[in-house]
């Protein structure tokens, strides 16, 4: 088969990537062409996304990309749950709201009294979290936003750069569903709900397959970036969709963690699991490729430790070094609670919060780092246990993939906490399952096997063993406790 080049761009919360896939005989490669920060602002309304400057990295990634190589198509994915309100007349009525501003906060007390929980879990199987789409939505509903009355279609982020891209007008699937605004039984918008929260449902396009060729390039995009009429592919679009594609899995009983800015941990599940317990431990079911969900749950992430690198000022390479260096089991924390949801003074939050639960408190950078991804590591083994629990087998290995694969002393904490074999790797996960997800639509790879396959060939993973350690079982205690004391948190959660 002759070399096969295929774009990948790949938007997330921090950054964003524009990285060429280069498929030959039994292997792919990967060439990042241009990477740049996505940085939000804020206004007197609220924090928003700069989808202006987005579009034009988005453009600068096409023609870099189409300089070095014969783009054979290209696929666009990033995070879930915000959107653009676009007007009548194809305008946007305005920057999108960032996830993390603080118009939803307290909101899901209202959306509840509207609509009772358990009624919103039947009909959207997706874990509650302030930030969903649905409760954004609501809180312009609350506020009598303008831009709400005035809009003619709603597009979720990478559906609005695809529209810009290809003219195309629906939501991809994988990424609709992380709404909160989609009913997995029906697998169609949950109209019914949105009515009940006064919530217009007219701005609803259609929902579009992974894997759909939404047009070409459009001609005058064509001709700025050099990349000619090729096809606009709808890979996953939800970043973690199409990480979950890049998964080096040789069994189906496998657990995955997506590791980043946000952690989420999940199984690949052939129907959405709608039942009481999966309602009380607040877990989501997420589209997947192929007829698969993701059944997950969200848990902070690294956020905690990108804040206390961005408050100290140093380079993560010696955080973790100071880290190791550290005490082991100070303390732990909840990384979920809602005290970390926001930035502004993260260490001081992390002491904070060992002060009130009568614990020692970490005095170094190194102690309060080390609290983090410890308590990290420990919350990962109580998600697996419920997951475990809903899914009615044990699963092993646990694949973790992503940006927070770098950090190889949360791989072994995370191996030491679930007593499992982690399984790390590959990096840029999701902009290899963007890649894939290309091949396969244009007939150069046969399936979602093979091109698992074509991952565990082309790049490094590395294995990371559990150890007994009774200090790990004492400290899971620790957790268990903290979690105990107070309601299961409804607030974080990876968009």
């Amino acid at each position: 088969m002759p070399e096969k080049h295929h774009l990948a761009l790949d938007l997330g919360a921090e950054s964003g990537r524009a990285i060429v896939g280069t498929l030959r005989e039994s292997t792919l490669t990967l060439v990042e062409t241009h990477r740049f920060p996505n940085i939000p602002f804020s206004t007197p309304t609220g924090q928003h996304w700069d989808t202006s400057t987005l579009w034009e990295e988005i453009k600068t990634g096409i023609r870099l990309s189409a300089q070095r190589f014969p783009l054979e198509s290209l696929g666009l994915d990033t995070w879930g749950v915000d959107f653009a309100l676009l007007g009548h007349d194809g305008g946007l009525l305005g920057n999108p709201y960032h996830y993390r501003d603080t118009r939803t906060d307290g909101i899901l007390d209202e959306a509840f009294r509207r609509v009772p929980r358990q009624q919103i879990f039947a009909q959207t199987g997706i874990q509650f979290m302030q930030i969903n789409t649905l409760y954004q939505l609501l809180s312009m509903v609350i506020a009598g936003d303008p831009q709400l009355a005035a809009a003619w279609t709603f597009l979720t982020i990478p559906d609005l750069f695809n529209h810009w891209l290809s003219k195309s007008e629906v939501c991809e699937f994988t990424n609709a569903t992380t709404t909160q605004c989609f009913d997995p039984l029906v697998r169609n918008w949950a109209i019914s709900l949105l009515q009940a929260l006064h919530i217009p449902t007219h701005i609803f396009p259609s929902i579009c397959e992974p894997g759909t060729r939404l047009g070409a390039l459009l001609p005058g995009i064509a001709s700025e970036t050099g990349a000619g009429s090729i096809p606009v592919i709808a890979p996953a679009c939800h970043d973690t969709g199409s990480a979950v594609v890049a998964v080096p899995a040789e069994n189906h009983h496998f657990a995955w963690l997506s590791s980043g800015t946000w952690s989420i941990l999940g199984a690949e599940v052939r129907e959405p699991v709608l039942s009481p317990k999966a309602l009380e431990y607040n877990f989501t079911n997420e589209g997947g490729v192929f007829g698969t969900w993701r059944l997950c749950k969200n848990i902070m992430g690294l956020w905690i430790v990108q804040e206390c690198k961005r408050e100290w000022g140093l380079p993560y390479n010696e955080l973790i070094h100071l880290a190791a260096q550290a005490s082991p089991f100070l303390a732990v924390i909840d990384p979920d609670a809602p005290v970390f949801l926001h930035p502004g003074n993260m260490p001081e939050k992390v002491r904070q919060f060992c002060a009130d639960t009568n614990q020692p408190v970490p005095q170094t950078q190194g102690e309060i780092v080390r609290v983090v991804l410890e308590s990290l590591a420990l919350k990962y083994r109580a998600v697996l246990e419920r997951l475990e629990e809903l899914v009615c087998r044990r699963l092993e290995p646990l694949h973790i993939f992503g940006g927070g694969t770098k950090n190889q002393l949360l791989n072994q904490f995370s191996a030491e906490a679930t007593g499992r074999t982690v399984i790390a790797g590959p990096v840029e996960a999701a902009s290899i399952g963007n890649i894939l997800m290309q091949a396969i639509t244009l007939g150069e790879i046969d399936s979602l096997c093979a091109a698992r396959q074509l991952v565990r060939r082309s790049f490094r993973i590395e294995e990371y063993h559990p150890r007994k350690d009774e200090a790990w079982e004492q400290a899971f205690e620790k957790l268990k406790l903290l979690l105990a004391c107070q309601p299961e948190q409804l607030l974080t959660g990876d968009p």
